[in-house]
């Protein structure tokens, strides 16, 4: 390239041109050539070496290089040879024009930092997208790191180039730098903090994309879609979206209900309060009556109570009690209703199906069904739920037994 700009000088003054216009105008010349040159080289590996790559591609079983080819990483490599020609061609005008060889490299440079750094973020999504089609990608999430490659892959390159730019080692300003680690540390804080909690989430496997979480403190009630390196990005159940630093979800108290999902059922813990006034032993014509309630019998079958509770304290076919002559009608219904659960199609046999009697109270004694529905959907298992507390609001008059309400509900007029 010396020698063209040498002969396009000399070209230029001997058809009378003026030194200065002569040099100034033979670099432009040769400076736009380069540029060609270097652009018809481009074009030619973009056609030939890509279509190569291309055709190799379709060839292959794998998927790594099916993606890299996607994401246009082989397409950025195309950039590098014409970088280098540039950069080894600058050396033309230098008896003339001492900045202008400095300035090409220095263009170069830029150039080929660009093209480097764009083939890394390129490379880093498609590793990205590599990971996310194997199976543990889903409990294990790499978003946050590959971000924080991406930050740092800028953040060097940034570096590199402002180097050029001001014509400075790229050392010395990354010396310079330990001076504003305050500033640094103020200013990358989120992505610091979102990288240590994205390290402790993937070790201890606490939330991934997916999981039903819950947050009090931001109001946060449904699942999981999208963690990043410094968000996590929520959809509540009622379709809003509530985007929450992700070192939150290590610093504040989140509820994971994947357990629940993986466990196959989902518990329904609740109570009814009794009227204690309308406890009372049963007489014979109370358990008559009782005993016409559809599948009665069967759901005061013994082998269908609880283990824990006392087998022998009712003889269910003669209606006797160990102790007493009758039963209550609050013990009796006690059977029934686990009975009635331990039946229940909806309800899981394998979990805990419990029917207890909590502290009495001004309201009156809580009787709290607690068990765990095969449906985890929201609208089955509110289904279930008021099918069960309907059949016991229904059932409890049939056993004497009333809801307890306030003074002012009894009233009738």
């Amino acid at each position: 390239m010396s020698s063209f700009y040498d002969f396009t000088k000399e070209f230029l003054l001997s058809n009378g041109f003026l030194t200065p216009m002569a040099i100034h105008g033979a670099a432009l010349i040769s400076l736009l050539l380069l540029v060609v040159l270097a652009l018809l080289v481009f074009l030619i590996l973009k056609r030939i070496f890509v279509k190569i790559i291309g055709r190799i591609v379709l060839h292959t079983s794998g998927i790594w290089d099916d993606t890299l080819y996607n994401h246009k990483v082989f397409h950025v490599l195309t950039h590098i040879i014409p970088a280098i020609i540039i950069y080894s061609s600058a050396g033309f005008g230098g008896q003339d024009l001492v900045w202008l060889p400095e300035l090409i490299r220095g263009m170069a440079q830029i150039y080929l930092s660009v093209v480097i750094i764009a083939g890394f973020i390129r490379f880093l999504n498609a590793s990205q997208e590599i990971y996310n089609t194997y199976p543990y990608s889903k409990d294990r999430p790499i978003k946050g790191y590959i971000q924080l490659m991406k930050i740092l892959v800028y953040f060097f390159g940034a570096i590199f180039i402002v180097a050029v730019l001001v014509n400075k080692n790229p050392g010395s300003l990354f010396a310079g730098l330990g001076a504003m680690a305050a500033v640094l540390l103020l200013v990358f804080r989120d992505p610091i903090l979102g990288f240590v909690a994205s390290i402790q989430l993937a070790a201890n496997n606490m939330v991934k994309p997916g999981d039903w979480i819950t947050i009090p403190r931001f109001n946060v009630d449904g699942t999981v879609y999208d963690i990043s390196l410094t968000t996590v990005k929520v959809q509540n159940w009622d379709k809003t979206i509530t985007t929450i630093p992700t070192y939150s979800l290590v610093s504040e108290s989140v509820t994971n209900w994947i357990g629940m999902i993986e466990s196959g059922g989902r518990r329904i813990q609740r109570s009814v309060n009794i009227d204690i006034n309308t406890i009372r032993l049963c007489d014979q014509v109370m358990l008559d009556r009782i005993s016409r309630l559809p599948h009665f019998n069967e759901f005061l079958n013994p082998e269908s109570s609880n283990g824990d509770d006392y087998q022998d304290d009712l003889n269910v076919a003669q209606f006797k009690m160990d102790l007493f002559e009758f039963p209550t009608n609050l013990s009796l219904f006690k059977k029934y209703l686990e009975g009635y659960c331990c039946s229940h199609p909806g309800i899981h046999e394998n979990m805990t199906r419990m029917v207890r009697f909590n502290q009495s109270n001004e309201r009156g004694l809580p009787v709290e069904v607690i068990v765990f529905s095969k449906a985890q959907q929201g609208d089955l298992y509110e289904a279930l739920q008021a099918e069960i507390f309907d059949h016991i609001f229904a059932i409890l008059p049939e056993f004497g037994l009333r809801v307890f309400q306030s003074p002012s509900g009894n009233v009738l007029f």
